[in-house]
């Protein structure tokens, strides 16, 4: 008979729910950072929210107030942007730094017609005047003799490579005479010149090259054309560009109250 004793070994058991690892608990610092940048993002989404719905608000309100006070014989849609970063900062300081009014399908006396406004420091309030604003208008050929008449000018003007033409009527020794004449437009503020460049006579013999005596007759130099009658008061030209078919009119203003007097208002050369 053997002493050996058997030994068993007892099997190992698996870990328990409370044999795990503890949890490992975030830095101080982070959690700090956390508990302070999770509202300040919160705030900063609200703030952008709600920037931007005062900022579509602010823009509505310009386009109802500006159609709204559109003269009679003007109807169309106009669309605004409020530039810069914050609408609510511009509003709380009193002015908007940049403001874009855009009319595309503008229809004037029954011409239709485009134009686009930038204007800079604008007041929030309605009443105050606008610092400066620069306008561009773009006219086809049919539209500009829809609205604008050349004195003098018996026919339709045309609008070429940068020329403008147009048939007239002077005296002649005692007699009626008919001319057509082509001439290059210059902005000249509340006036737009014609500077010929080339003038005919027209007569049963043929065309009779009228330039030299055109420019005789014309003792003021180029002729002018006035334009600030067909534009609100204080708005003077700046630039204008002619391709065949239609023309570009840059505009300038400063100093002036957006409102229904001023929209219903004329210029004038005098």
């Amino acid at each position: 008979m053997s002493d050996d004793t058997t030994q068993v070994i007892p099997e190992p058991q698996a870990p328990g729910p409370q044999a795990t690892a503890p949890r490992r608990r975030r830095p101080r610092w982070l959690r700090l950072l956390l508990a302070i940048g999770i509202p300040v993002a919160v705030v900063v989404v609200l703030l952008v929210v709600a920037d931007t719905a005062v900022r579509a608000y602010a823009e509505q309100r310009v386009s109802d107030e500006i159609e709204k006070n559109l003269p009679a014989d003007i109807r169309g849609e106009v669309t605004t942007h409020i530039g810069g970063f914050s609408v609510l900062q511009q509003y709380l300081s009193g002015s908007f730094q940049r403001v874009e009014l855009d009319a595309p399908k503008l229809v004037v006396q029954g011409a239709p017609l485009s134009a686009k406004v930038v204007a800079t420091g604008v007041p929030a309030d309605f009443s105050k005047p606008i610092a400066d604003a620069t306008g561009t208008l773009r006219i086809d050929q049919t539209s500009l003799n829809t609205l604008v008449k050349i004195p003098g000018a018996t026919g339709d003007i045309t609008l070429g490579d940068g020329t403008i033409g147009y048939d007239g009527k002077i005296d002649l020794l005692g007699l009626p005479v008919g001319y057509t004449v082509t001439a290059t437009p210059e902005a000249a503020g509340s006036q737009v010149l014609l500077k010929p460049d080339k003038a005919n006579l027209t007569t049963g013999a043929g065309d009779v090259n009228l330039s030299r005596l055109l420019q005789a007759l014309t003792s003021q130099g180029p002729f002018p054309v006035c334009a600030a009658q067909y534009l609100p008061a204080g708005v003077q030209v700046s630039d204008i560009r002619v391709t065949p078919g239609h023309a570009t009119v840059e505009l300038t203003a400063s100093d002036f109250v957006l409102d229904q007097k001023f929209l219903n208002s004329k210029g004038s050369c005098s």
